[in-house]
């Protein structure tokens, strides 16, 4: 197995368009050392809903790796729902945010913001 395919198996992917998108709001806070938290909590439509925020804590547990600059960081109860998920950011007529691909899904809601 290559490295890339085990990075991106054992964690989270980030583009470079979230990366850059990420960055931009970073600097809007005005805060340096701002990490991209990404979680996942009881609720939504279909079981599970996706938590993203901005964080400068570092809590006992936390999975972090760095792409393009930006720290991501998620819980060890979340590090294995978004194992192999990708990050992306679009920015379209039909769609603005975030959006996550993630292989650990079985299905998720029309809104996309929640799966099971």
């Amino acid at each position: 197995m290559s490295v890339d395919t085990q990075t991106q198996t054992d964690g989270i992917t980030l583009t470079e368009v979230a990366a850059q998108k990420v960055l931009a709001l970073s600097a809007s806070e005005g805060e340096d050392g701002l990490a991209l938290r990404i979680s996942v909590a009881p609720g939504g439509c279909a079981g599970l809903r996706y938590q993203l925020a901005l964080d400068d804590r570092e809590l006992d547990g936390d999975v972090e790796k760095e792409w393009y600059g930006v720290k991501v960081v998620t819980d060890r109860m979340s590090a294995p729902y978004l194992s192999g998920a990708t990050i992306d950011f679009v920015d379209t007529i039909q769609q603005q945010g975030f959006t996550i691909d993630n292989p650990n899904a079985g299905g998720s809601c029309a809104c996309g913001d929640s799966f099971n």
